[in-house]
Order: structure tokens, then sequence, then C-alpha cells
């Protein structure tokens, strides 16, 4: 697959917009949205052209054929003609950064994360509408105003204006993993310590699960520095997702604080141990994947609703796989982090005209609403899914196409469960799984920095954060002490642009908090 592909769709049928598709199964018809084209739903007139929309927009699985009967669909019932340029999810920062500083940006930019610094300064630099004055009391977008997220309004808010529409996902998201079925076939009982788990992992690596002769299985994966996906997890165990403060009162970092390097040194004793892969810092998100759902390794921290396709694969070679996604106690709370509900948002270009801006926010909006989220989930019945038992049960032509990349041309409602029921498993397997993590809701945390934001800090910490995950390294693989590492910190701390920084946080903390 090459690292950055452009996909056009091909589709240039007209739709009435007193017509839209019927959703699945026969059911009433509803009206196509309006402003998807240029009418209204009750136009006698020639039927609008389709909206046509230049998207940029991340990749998670494999390239999409655009011409495909989800993609069909998805345009047909919204009116709209996409030109999306497909970004895999491992290059994605790095392609976002260069094209927020170029001034050749697209009419929508996805962007999964609202407090990247290149975006930022875009925003500060006029690189995208102000919506706040389009969307007023949301009067005029019944289902972003009903269906989305509390406060997405303040996610997606730069200096009190609203600058995106959001990317809806559920709070409930990550999970750390581990193989239930490794667990029992060693008499090992699920962990619900962070002490208990290390345990765990360290009787399956000095073992044979998967039964192959070999001692190879690893414990616990990931990519980037330390795990990336299951590191707020863990940090949230350790307390590093609680505002620390310093002697000023200003708000510390989370990877500044003394929670944090604890964590490290307790990443530091897996290593030791064998069980954090000798390859952490190094190893891609599509390596860590690769290696999970083929049964290589013990454990992994992303979101829920992978268990069921990762089950399915390692069935393959290893029959009755079973992955659980763990409640585990850490030394100052529970290793469960949250989403915010609003996983970054979709952006428009100033180049855009307004007459089209207030076009894409109906667009946006119709995307929001019930049955354009439930197809997004769960595509056409019939082709995508089944209905089994009353739950509605992907097809192989629905696993294919209907997906995390599926989501990205639309803001979708807000799902509780939509990041942990699987479109592959049947209504006793969802229900499962959802007892299985429905704590998380109430317990774990959010981690402050998805929405606060210091300027200072983001022109200060690009010139310490290479050498950061360098010494971060070098303390968990043991090339430097922790004592080492420590003072390492202390002396960040001590910058007079960090303390300035952290006080920018506190007040950025205490504006998102303020009734």
């Amino acid at each position: 697959m090459k690292a950055f592909q452009k996909w056009s769709a091909g589709i240039s049928c007209v739709v009435a917009l007193s017509l839209a598709a019927g959703c699945s199964g026969g059911t009433t018809e509803k009206a196509a949205p309006a402003a998807a084209g240029t009418g209204t739903a009750t136009d006698t007139k020639a039927p609008a052209k389709p909206l046509e929309i230049k998207i940029f927009a991340g990749l998670y699985n494999e390239v999409p054929d655009m011409k495909n009967a989800y993609w069909t669909e998805w345009q047909k019932r919204t009116n709209s003609k996409l030109d999306i340029e497909w970004v895999p999810d491992g290059d994605l920062k790095t392609k976002a950064d260069l094209l927020f500083a170029s001034a050749d940006l697209p009419e929508v930019v996805a962007s999964p994360d609202s407090t990247w610094p290149t975006l930022r300064s875009a925003i500060k630099n006029g690189a995208f509408w102000d919506l706040t004055p389009f969307l007023g009391d949301l009067s005029q977008y019944p289902n972003l105003k009903k269906n989305m997220a509390p406060d997405w309004q303040k996610y997606l808010s730069v200096d009190g204006k609203i600058y995106a529409v959001p990317r809806s996902r559920s709070r409930i998201d990550n999970g750390i993993k581990i193989r239930k079925d490794w667990l029992d076939k060693m008499n090992v009982a699920v962990p619900t310590t962070l002490d208990e788990y290390a345990a765990a992992l360290k009787k399956i690596v000095d073992s044979d699960p998967d039964g192959n002769g070999k001692k190879d299985t690893l414990g616990l994966i990931g990519h980037g520095v330390i795990i990336n996906d299951g590191d707020d997890a863990f940090a949230a165990g350790f307390g590093a997702l609680d505002p620390t403060y310093n002697a000023e009162g200003g708000m510390i970092d989370k990877r500044m604080t003394p929670q944090w390097t604890e964590m490290v040194n307790w990443f530091k004793g897996l290593y030791t141990d064998g069980v954090l892969s000798k390859e952490f810092a190094v190893m891609k998100k599509t390596q860590a994947e690769e290696l999970y759902k083929t049964g290589r390794a013990a454990s992994y921290a992303r979101s829920v609703w992978w268990d069921k396709e990762w089950e399915d694969s390692i069935n393959k070679t290893q029959p009755n796989s079973k992955i659980i996604n763990l409640n585990l106690k850490g030394p100052k709370g529970d290793a469960i982090v949250l989403s915010t509900g609003v996983s970054g948002g979709y952006y428009i270009s100033k180049k855009v005209p307004e007459a089209k801006v207030k076009e894409l926010l109906k667009y946006f909006d119709y995307t929001a609403s019930d049955e354009m989220t439930d197809f997004g989930y769960y595509g056409l019945e019939g082709v995508h899914h089944k209905v089994v038992g009353g739950q509605k049960v992907l097809t192989e032509q629905g696993v294919k196409e209907v997906n995390t990349t599926s989501k990205g041309a639309g803001v979708l409602a807000y799902a509780k469960w939509g990041k942990v029921e699987s479109a592959s498993g049947d209504k006793a397997y969802n229900d499962a799984k959802k007892k299985e993590v429905e704590a998380y809701d109430t317990i774990g945390k959010v981690d402050p920095f998805r929405y606060v934001y210091s300027a200072t800090f983001n022109n200060t910490w690009p010139k310490y954060e290479s050498e950061w995950k360098s010494m971060m390294t070098k303390a968990i693989v043991g090339q430097i002490t922790m004592d080492e590492y420590k003072a390492y910190i202390e002396k960040l701390n001590n910058l007079p642009e960090m303390k300035k920084a952290y006080m920018e946080n506190t007040e950025a903390y205490k504006e998102f908090n303020k009734k």
C-alpha cells in the first residue's frame, strides 16, 4: 500500500432531494439533506447536483474502493460526491503537519486531534473558518444539537470560537487486553492489579502458550514510545492524569509529573523481566497489530471493538482464542482512560466560499443523524449485515467495507457503545463485551491534556520532545538510572518557559471547567 494515496469517488448519479435512499430492510424512505445539494426537500425544481467535497482523512484499514456498495450508498444518501485523500494512520500526524504548514488545504480536514500545535497555528493564522456564527444556537442543525457528546463545542474551540464539527466517538474506547485463553491454560486468574498483570505476563512469556515448542511469545506490545495507545490507560493507574501542580500553581504536563516517572520505573521492571517487548520504542502500529492478531503476543492496548475481529484472525492458527479487556488497579487509580466523545473534528478551509460552508455544515449535520449513524456502523441490510437474534451482524462484505475508515467522512451521532460493540459479533458476544467494560464509563479518567492547551508549551516542547523520548527509553532499558531520568525531568520542569507554560495550562484548565 502506498503511504499516501488519493482516491476519488466515481459516482456521478444525481439524487433528487425529495427522494433519499431508503433505509435498509424496507423501512420508510427519508428525505436526503437539503443542504447536501442546493435546494430543499420540498423543492419541485430539478434535483440538485451532488455536493462535491474534497477531504483529507485518516486511513485505518485497507484503502477503500470508493465505488463499492458502502461508499456508493453513503454518497447517494447524502447527495454528495467525495474526493478523499486517505492517509495511513501511522503517517497522519506527519502529513497533517506538512498540510497545515502549506497554503494548499483541501476543503475539509478531518483531524483526530484538536490540540496539535500545527493545527492550532493554522487556525490562528486564519486557515480555517470560524464556524461560530454559522452554527449559532444550532437550531438549523438539529442533529448536531441533540446527538453529540456533552461539551463538544468546548473541545473544538480556540479563544472561544468553534472551528470544527466533531468526529463523534464513544468515551469507552481503549482497553488493556490480555489473552484469557492463555491465562486459563496456565491456570492464572484474571489480574485485577498492575502487579498481578505484570506477574501474569511474566508467566506467559516464560511459557509456551501457543504450543509451538518455542519460547517466542511476547508479553506487552505497542508502538512508539512505550506503548502509545495504552500509555494513558497505565498513566491513569499511576495518577498521571490527575491535575498536578508545581510550587507556583502551574499545572505540570502529564509527562513531566512524578506519577509519570513512577510509571516509567514500572515499565523498566517489565522490560527487565522480559515482559515489555524489546522493540517497544521502534515498533510501528501496523507491526504491533499484526503481531497481536496472529497470536504472537499476550497483551496490547487498543479499542475494544477490535476484539472479535482479532479473535477471528487468531483462531485461524490458535482455535478458541479469547481476548478480554482488564480493569486494573494501580497505585493511584484505575488503569482506564476515557475518550472525550469528540475525537478531533472536521475543519473547513477558509478558501471554501461562505455559501458552500453552509452546504457542508448541512451535510455534516445529516451525517450526525440516527439513520446515517446506523448506516455508518452497519451498512446495508442484506449486503453488509444480517439481523441474527435481534443483533445486526456484518457479513463478509460488511467486515471488508464497514470499518474505522468508513466512518471518516461524517460526524455520526454519539454512541456509548460505538467503540465496544463488534459489528461482526452476535448479540450474546456484544452483551458480554459491554458487561466486561461497562464500569469504564464511571471509573475511567479523561486526559485533561486532550483539551488543555498552552501556546508556550507547544512552542517549547518540540525542542525537547525527541530528547525526552530518548531519555525515557534509556531509563526503561537501563542505559541510564532512574535518578538520572528524574534529574532530567527536574531540569525541564525548572525551565522558565516550562513554568510559564504550566501557568497557561492552569488557566486553560480553569476556563474549560468553569460552569
